[in-house]
């Protein structure tokens, strides 16, 4: 038996969790999301809870057991309270500026990088160094976040680059003159 799979989730009020056939909807004060179900995996809703259960014991429908709940365990808190991941800009020059559906990092390079965030996705920026990304989808603020910081990862020697905040970057000493003869 999956230890995670086996776990409920609770439902918070407001919350309202509509089960069908082939999908769960899950809708709160933020928004709605829907999760498509892997065949053999049985979700049921009772007493404030969620449980999720297969009815099959095949290797799929094990995988599957413990994801599902986890999906939709990370469904329930983002229709509730959302999820945010801010990243910050570390270097002489570099800034972001929103506008519209987009964002522009100016990276030190000639041309801004331009990053087009999808409709589920909400960008802010403060200071000019310090990107929210914010939304009710894990998942999708997650990729967002992590394409953003793509364009330009920490570099170790002189920390230079957008990172996660409250990230360590290991720093690495550069070539001397003393070790180069």
């Amino acid at each position: 038996m999956s230890r995670i799979g086996s776990k409920t989730v609770k439902i918070p009020e407001k919350t309202t969790v509509t089960v069908a056939a082939t999908s769960v909807a899950v809708k709160g004060p933020k928004g709605e999301l829907t999760l498509p179900l892997p065949g053999a995996i049985v979700v049921t809703v009772g007493n404030g809870c969620i449980t999720v259960g297969r009815s099959a014991d095949d290797r799929r429908a094990r995988e599957n057991h413990g994801t599902v709940r986890s999906h939709l365990a990370n469904m329930v808190i983002g229709v509730t309270t959302g999820y945010h991941k801010v990243l910050e800009l570390q270097g002489v020059g570099y800034r972001a500026q929103v506008q519209g559906n987009e964002i522009s990092l100016s990276l030190g390079g000639i041309k801004p990088f331009v990053y087009k965030f999808s409709t589920g996705v909400q960008v802010t920026v403060d200071n000019n160094t310090k990107v929210t990304v914010r939304g009710i989808d894990k998942e999708l603020v997650g990729a967002a976040a992590a394409e953003i910081r793509s364009y330009y990862p920490p570099e170790p020697y002189k920390g230079k680059g957008i990172r996660y905040e409250n990230e360590h970057v290991r720093r690495k000493t550069g070539k001397t003159a003393a070790a180069a003869a």
